[in-house]
């Protein structure tokens, strides 16, 4: 089967409902998405959009915020186009129906702001602390009522159709130029497999926290787009930042539960388990200090004592203010026998969001011909090597709006691009129940090798005896997806394991300790000879890494 439109959205969050919303004006729109539409890392952001919109506020402020937490890595002139975007494309999502909190203050116009680690002044528009449901759900409303989109649920990616996929005969005269032209997806309701023909494809697919054991991503985050896109033929940049998110609920039962950085905005103070601060030691900003520093803090903090979690206390805060502004959070600790009005919360840090991923120029484009990449999955340079809070939402709305201004510069172009002959999805072989039994335990082993060994603090013995290990899993899984039907299991386990490869390597190569990269052999910061990209890409059709720095 086979699905021809003029653009191809992967992923259903804030980043690709907002730029299918935009395309949809000049042409047909496809989205696939991997489990029900509203599933993506959008729906489980809690925090905000950092926008400047206070009167005591201005763009030089924020770009000096968000420059100063990339700690020397960030693409100036994205975080310029970044920031100077945010009160825009703020107004552009209430546009569409998204009810942020309000509170009367004219120097605020309107909007009830926020606070967060490494921001310096109050600049967090939010929908109390479930922000991402609510934009999701505002861009889900405006999506279904738009005559030219389609979403497709429970559809998985299975690989970006270059040059590689099209007969011979039928090669447009640019052949040089690699270009995409859609994907082979798998239908995971039917078991088929289809070609989605696009014009123009945009990758959307968030992070690849399941990379690693604990983590605050939905368990749809696994990578899928890097590693699509390494494959292909694209550049990947600057894996080894993987932020950590240095406050997650500590509960067996909780699965990482995110405790938002505006707890500590807030007013919230981490506390060891005898009631002392700590973070004071660490960093003139004390709690609301960037969030590599904090989760390196609480990491130290940990294997000093000895002990399993930290607190974050916000006990000495007026009751009804906290339930009022964090009523999701109040009501999940709750349930886990947690009255955060009373009592001091538990947390450790979590994997979170990955600053790296497919590298990509200001307009969103990649280095290859009409395929483009938004949110989290892009590598655009504005987070460098550590985000800074709440410009991830911002990022994605904002690269978005570059890709759609890009393609609009091009819409004349849209309706004569033919598409090439393109051939089918060869799936013949056999399906080994039993070996497929044999290899599932591999997503575990790989999540605990990331975890322990490519973690908040690495060392040279640490990722090489995890690159040993993740290279003999991902030759066996490989092994086996070539001659097996494909399950959607197989699909995320492959990207995953691939994606750990890439992190690993870009680790590795980066001999420096860095905003989220620390590394014991190098504690320090080179500037003279590290402070640049690490690009990663495919150097032949056997998916053998080649590192540059640019």
């Amino acid at each position: 089967m086979t699905t021809e439109s003029d653009f191809l959205v992967i992923g259903s969050g804030i980043a690709g409902l907002s730029v299918a919303l935009k395309l949809a004006q000049h042409g047909s729109v496809a989205i696939i998405t991997k489990k029900e539409e509203a599933e993506s890392n959008t729906n489980y952001a809690q925090g905000g959009i950092a926008a400047v919109i206070a009167k005591d506020d201005s763009f030089e402020i924020h770009i000096s915020d968000t420059l100063k937490a990339g700690a020397g890595l960030c693409n100036k002139d994205a975080v310029n186009t970044l920031v100077q975007q945010g009160p825009n494309r703020v107004n552009e999502l209430v546009k569409w129906g998204t009810e942020f909190s309000r509170k009367t203050d004219s120097t605020r116009n309107g909007f009830d702001l926020g606070r967060e680690g490494g921001h310096s002044k109050n600049r967090i528009v939010h929908a109390r602390d479930l922000t991402g449901r609510e934009v999701e759900n505002s861009l889900l409303d405006a999506i279904k009522a738009h005559p030219e989109i389609r979403i497709y649920e429970e559809h998985c990616a299975i690989e970006l159709i270059t040059e590689h996929h099209i007969r011979r005969k039928s090669l447009p005269s640019s052949a040089d130029t690699v270009h995409c032209w859609g994907a082979y997806v798998l239908d995971t309701a039917s078991g088929s497999i289809k070609m989605f023909l696009s014009k123009y494809t945009i990758l959307a697919t968030g992070g690849c926290g399941q990379v690693y054991l604990h983590t605050t991503n939905p368990k749809i985050a696994t990578g899928d787009g890097i590693a699509m896109a390494f494959r292909a033929g694209a550049r990947i940049a600057n894996l080894e930042f993987m932020q950590f998110h240095p406050t997650t609920l500590f509960h067996q039962k909780a699965d990482s539960f995110l405790i938002s950085e505006a707890v500590r905005g807030f007013g919230g103070v981490l506390k060891t388990k005898d009631g002392a601060k700590f973070m004071e030691n660490y960093h003139s900003m004390g709690s609301l200090a960037p969030r590599d520093i904090v989760a390196r803090a609480i990491d130290a903090e940990l294997k000093k004592r000895g002990e399993n979690c930290v607190y974050l206390d916000i006990t000495h805060l007026d009751a009804d203010a906290l339930i009022d502004r964090f009523p999701h959070i109040y009501a999940k600790c709750l349930s886990y026998n947690i009255d955060i009005t009373k009592q001091p919360i538990p947390v450790v840090p979590a994997a979170h969001y990955m600053c790296g991923g497919v590298e990509t120029d200001i307009n969103g484009r990649t280095n290859i011909a009409n395929l483009y990449a938004c949110g989290e999955v892009a590598c655009t340079g504005v987070h460098g090597a550590n985000r800074l809070a709440s410009n991830s939402l911002l990022e994605a709305v904002v690269f978005s709006h570059q890709i759609y201004r890009n393609i609009l510069d091009q819409k004349d172009r849209i309706s004569t691009v033919h598409f090439p002959e393109i051939q089918a999805w060869d799936d013949s072989g056999t399906f080994n129940q039993e070996e497929w039994i044999l290899i599932q335990h591999d997503k575990e082993e790989i999540q605990s090798l990331m975890w322990d060994y490519v973690g908040i603090v690495r060392s040279n013995l640490r990722l090489q005896r995890a690159q040993r290990r993740v290279n003999l899993i991902c030759n066996e899984i490989e092994k086996f997806y070539k001659k097996t039907k494909i399950t959607e299991g197989l699909l995320e386990l492959r990207n995953l394991a691939f994606t750990a490869k890439l992190i690993i390597n870009c680790a590795l190569h980066r001999k420096e300790s860095r905003g989220l990269h620390y590394t014991t052999d190098y504690p320090e910061t080179d500037d003279e000879n590290w402070q640049k990209d690490t690009v990663v890409y495919r150097r032949n059709k056997n998916h053998k890494i080649l590192i540059i720095q640019d």
